[in-house]
């Protein structure tokens, strides 16, 4: 089976979405994730300019030479752009390979190791009143594990905070040209956080499983101050607590405090991990399957992860397309080390151009029974919304200087 055609379609179905559809000549198509959110055009390009060209008449079936062949032979290797794209045709060949095979994708990766796979809803709100609403309307959508966001005394909008979102521009959606700059002051963030979790454990016990994004804006010794502090709200994670491309400070943090610590959603290579893994710096893996490299790559982390005894926490915001949260969700119900899925609703317009067929049914996502990833990608309906310009946030301190967003 050969392929015949590799077509990129950017859309913006309320936010910008990039897919990858490779077509073969057996009449089989396959869809591949390669958004990228706010540099969604640079992958657009690598693929059409750089990647297609090399695709026409390449064996389907050849998926890990293939990714080798991107990887490898393109010399300059890594970094999100890449990734994002290897990842996009490794998914589309994952989805041609499982419907050539008449099976859901989960069964090629070796079948399914439990039920259903455990996901995490996002809460927040901008005092500890509306947090709590917040909590009650998740769990009312289904959820049995929640993400707490809060907002912080005198800052006007932080992030995962929905109702200081400023129409959207925090979250990447289309419409905003320009990037949002948001004020950040750490110290406050350090002394309401604790009193945040304090009020939700008060409110909702201690069974419900609880997760934080620090979102890397912590220097070492304060997100040990943290984790510290939040040991009696007994949190099943605290994510992303200092920026994640220095293994030295995790640990720091993983001398000081026994909350559990997940990183990752920023890097895009097994190769990031290093140290991480093999000295049991951190309890879950937090990669995408759209920039990690695809499910070949996805697949290798976590093997590797589980050998370390860590778990995986796969990227679910909803920038991930419904093709990567489906990719997600194979891999989810098919590795031994799974850990819990973020998920995240996307929006009515980005379910006319995907119809995914995975399932969310108390508190646990399952993936399709169709063949492949199970995803209808609509391309008369992308055509419907061109792309629109959009950013995530800048961060600043109150003094001005740029801060980790």
């Amino acid at each position: 089976m050969k392929i015949i055609a590799a077509d990129t379609i950017v859309t913006g179905p309320g936010r910008n979405f990039v897919t990858l559809r490779i077509s073969t000549d057996e009449g089989l198509t396959g869809v591949g994730d390669a958004t990228l959110n706010g540099r969604e055009l640079a992958v657009a390009s690598y693929l059409r300019d750089h990647i297609a060209p090399l695709l026409a008449g390449r064996d389907a079936g050849r998926i890990e030479d293939t990714w080798q062949y991107l990887y490898r032979g393109a010399y300059w290797r890594r970094g999100p752009v890449t990734m994002a794209a290897v990842a996009a045709v490794d998914t589309a060949l994952w989805d041609i390979k499982a419907k050539a095979a008449g099976m859901p994708l989960y069964q090629l990766l070796g079948g399914a190791s439990r039920t259903g796979a455990l996901a995490y809803g996002h809460a927040s709100g901008r005092d500890i009143p509306e947090v709590l609403d917040s909590v009650r309307a998740v769990r009312e959508q289904g959820f049995r594990a929640v993400r707490v966001q809060a907002g912080v005394p005198g800052l006007d909008a932080v992030y995962g905070v929905a109702d200081s979102d400023r129409g959207g521009a925090r979250a990447g959606a289309s419409g905003h040209p320009r990037p949002f700059e948001e004020t950040w002051d750490t110290a406050a963030y350090l002394r309401h956080i604790p009193r945040v979790f304090e009020a939700v454990r008060a409110e909702f016990g201690p069974e419900l499983p609880l997760l934080h994004d620090g979102h890397h804006r912590m220097t070492p010794v304060q997100a040990a101050r943290l984790g510290k502090d939040l040991e009696p709200y007994d949190l099943f994670w605290l994510e992303d607590a200092t920026p994640a491309e220095d293994p030295s400070a995790l640990r720091l943090v993983r001398g000081h405090t026994t909350t559990p610590l997940a990183i990752g959603e920023v890097f895009n290579s097994l190769h990031d991990y290093g140290p991480l893994l093999s000295e049991r710096l951190i309890d879950y893996a937090r990669s995408a399957v759209t920039h990690i490299g695809g499910v070949t790559a996805m697949r290798k982390l976590l093997d590797l992860a589980a050998v370390h005894g860590v778990k995986s926490g796969i990227h679910g915001p909803a920038d991930i397309s419904p093709v990567g949260m489906a990719a997600a969700v194979h891999l989810d119900t098919a590795v031994h080390n799974f850990g819990i899925q973020e998920y995240t609703w996307h929006a009515e317009r980005t379910l006319e151009v995907f119809r995914p067929s995975h399932t969310f049914t108390d508190g646990m996502l399952r993936p399709s029974q169709l063949p492949g990833l199970g995803v209808d990608f609509d391309a008369e309906a992308a055509g419907r919304y061109p792309y629109e310009p959009a950013y995530l946030p800048v961060n600043r301190l109150l003094d001005g200087t740029v801060h980790d967003w």
